[in-house]
């Protein structure tokens, strides 16, 4: 995936085995296994052209990586136990990462949440 996410286009099987080979010795049909099942994982599309495929990531490198971790915390038998351990595992940038993070999802305070001390902030407690 790292390879397919770093050109953000659709690639060939060939062009990711040169890219690789700059590393390591690959062989051919071990790229086209793994583009093969990540295309069944549906982690990315295909297109033929000719006789070979292009294949095109789905999500992004985010997405992706959000998934895992849903998926992680999704076996836990309790997830706030998970995320406290997890939270106490992350580097102060990853922490600080996560404070924006939940900053910008969090939906927007109603009149009454945003002065609490107010009657209508005190009404219905």
């Amino acid at each position: 995936m790292t390879r397919v996410w770093k050109w953000n286009r659709p690639v060939t099987v060939r062009e990711v085995l040169e890219d690789l080979q700059k590393e390591r010795s690959i062989a051919y049909t071990t790229v086209m296994t793994v583009l093969d099942n990540l295309h069944q994982k549906g982690w990315v599309r295909r297109e033929a052209e000719g006789r070979a495929y292009r294949y095109e990531a789905v999500s992004t490198r985010a997405a992706y990586a959000a998934a895992l971790m849903n998926e992680a915390w999704s076996q836990s038998d309790n997830a706030a136990a998970a995320l406290v351990a997890f939270f106490g595992m992350m580097s102060e940038e990853q922490r600080q990462a996560l404070t924006d993070a939940v900053r910008i999802v969090r939906l927007p305070e109603t009149p009454a949440e945003e002065n609490p001390g107010s009657a209508e902030g005190r009404s219905g407690r």
